[in-house]
């Protein structure tokens, strides 16, 4: 069953912030969790990244995984 992640996004982050959000973004699509992630502005200070997974618990063993 697919579900879709939104991830709420600062369009001004520091750099440390930024690789983070894209080693994140690298690691679903290279572990084949997605193939595409929509990125659309939500405002001028943020934007929304979807993400559509099939395995929402290996996901969020992943990001565990990440955030230590």
């Amino acid at each position: 069953m697919n579900k879709t992640i939104k991830l709420r996004v600062k369009k001004e982050i520091d750099r440390k912030s930024e690789l983070e959000v894209l080693k994140l973004k690298g690691t679903l699509i290279t572990k084949g969790y997605t193939e595409i992630i929509h990125i659309e502005d939500e405002n001028e200070d943020f934007e929304l990244h979807y993400i559509s997974v099939n395995n929402l618990r290996d996901i969020i063993t992943l990001l565990s995984a990440l955030n230590n």
